[in-house]
């Protein structure tokens, strides 16, 4: 099964991260679902995503965003087996797919911001936030921020382009398995993320 993925976006002036469970500044008085942003694929792997709909989670970042999950248990063809999340049970961070994959660049741009949670959670068990995340600035002033990222390997000020390795898949903050949430917004209004198919078919045949 090829990876089904579609994501969101996020404001960049709120303080707390992704998935938070407590609101931490005023919403905008009305959202506006109609926009769009192209982003890279997350992963050169299998992946899945789970959207937060509308009013689900009610901030920029949040509203529109999507948590995506690495998968595996296929044969290399693809011929045999079934998508799934770990290996076995799940107990531990190291049995799952995802666990420690090299995290893309969603835009070209530059790094605007990065925390750091340096806790690691045990899968099953949800941490405190915020989590540890990476906010990307397109210069059209695209925002996007990718969350729950380990070992991050560029600083603010950084240039990356789009589908360049940044970070690796980890399980911190408000979380309770390996996995990435990522959500975008322009000027404070979060926007609907839909994965560049063409980035992800020039990854196939890489592979």
């Amino acid at each position: 099964m090829r990876s089904i993925i579609l994501v969101a976006l996020l404001s960049f002036a709120v303080s707390a991260v992704a998935q938070s469970p407590e609101p931490v500044s005023p919403p905008p008085a009305k959202l506006d679902a109609t926009g769009f942003a192209l982003v890279h694929p997350l992963f050169d792997a299998d992946y899945m995503c789970s959207e937060h709909f509308e009013g689900q989670l009610k901030y920029p970042g949040d509203d529109f965003g999507a948590d995506c999950i690495v998968t595996g248990g296929l044969s290399g063809d693809e011929s045999s087996g079934f998508s799934k999340f770990y290996r076995t049970d799940g107990k531990t961070n190291e049995d799952w797919y995802g666990w420690n994959v090299p995290v893309l660049a969603p835009i070209t741009g530059t790094v605007a911001r990065i925390h750091i949670n340096p806790s690691i959670n045990k899968p099953g068990e949800m941490g405190k936030p915020p989590a540890s995340f990476v906010v990307f600035k397109h210069d059209d002033g695209l925002m996007v921020l990718v969350a729950h990222v380990a070992e991050v390997a560029v600083k603010e000020g950084d240039k990356v382009t789009a589908g360049q390795p940044f970070a690796k898949v980890g399980n911190n903050g408000f979380s309770r398995s390996p996995h990435i949430h990522i959500g975008a917004w322009r000027d404070k209004t979060p926007l609907q993320i839909r994965f560049d198919l063409r980035a992800k078919g020039l990854l196939r045949k890489k592979d």
